[in-house]
């Protein structure tokens, strides 16, 4: 016999037994083993692509404006530095407004099966 399937009807019963997000392949516990497997699989990770795209543009941008005035190992250093820097901090406003995104919907399917049951105790007249 097949096993019954849950109904569709939305309502979780205990939310925090709803798993977390994946972000990016499966960790093996090594930091060498996961960081090869990060890289090669960039556009599983969250938030990866658009911040290294964003600290590129930017760093190409300060880089040539920068080799303008001085010498190019100078402007290479700090295309380098503003890349870097752009990337990072893009990385983590993107990643803290996942996760921000994450508990208001824990927060808000917490709310949701309550707000039910006090709009089906208004509508039976028989309660109270």
């Amino acid at each position: 016999m097949a096993d019954p399937k849950p109904p569709l009807s939305g309502i979780v019963d205990d939310p925090s037994k709803i798993p977390a997000p994946q972000l990016g392949p499966p960790s093996t516990g090594n930091l060498v083993t996961d960081s090869f497997r990060s890289a090669f699989n960039i556009g599983q990770v969250p938030c990866a692509r658009n911040s290294l795209l964003a600290g590129i543009a930017s760093g190409v941008g300060i880089g040539f404006i920068r080799g303008m005035s001085a010498h190019p190992v100078v402007a290479g250093s700090w295309g380098v530095f503003t890349w870097a820097i752009v990337s990072a901090t893009s990385f983590h406003l993107c990643t803290k407004k996942l996760e921000d995104q994450q508990k208001l919907t824990r927060i808000a399917i917490e709310k949701l099966p309550k707000q039910l049951r006090l709009k089906e105790d208004e509508k039976d007249p028989s309660s109270t």
